[in-house]
């Protein structure tokens, strides 16, 4: 994978890329969004803590394809509210550490999801 960021636009505001070129790819991952509900069906109330679920479900994914997060071309995620951007994006940095390649990422807040206590869902384009 190679990161896409011109020099002559301005700089990704965060911890991604504008674009990921992979070549040669034999197998395309196409993950639904996921949700920050626990195995059990909880859901913790704070958008941090559910977007680290929401990542350890995509590792999990991953790895059920013998895929890693550094296969992860894309993320694109959506939040209720500006106010859950900064933890959305606190988890999401912490899951890409130590990348050398981040993904493409799209961030969106949307009005809601299926169950009112779900503040953010994360989709994932992975290849290998």
């Amino acid at each position: 994978m190679k990161p896409i960021n011109p020099s002559g636009i301005r700089p990704p505001f965060g911890n991604y890329a504008h674009g990921v070129l992979l070549g040669g790819v034999s197998e395309l991952l196409v993950l639904s969004g996921q949700l920050g509900a626990a195995a059990d069906d909880t859901v913790p109330e704070g958008v941090e803590a559910q977007a680290a679920i929401a990542f350890g479900n995509i590792a999990a994914i991953l790895e059920a394809a013998g895929l890693t997060r550094g296969d992860v071309l894309r993320l694109n995620a959506y939040v209720t509210t500006r106010a859950d951007m900064a933890g959305y994006m606190r988890a999401r940095d912490a899951w890409l550490d130590g990348l050398a390649v981040r993904p493409a990422s799209t961030l969106m807040i949307v009005s809601g999801f299926t169950r009112p206590e779900f503040r953010v869902e994360i989709e994932a384009l992975a290849a290998r």
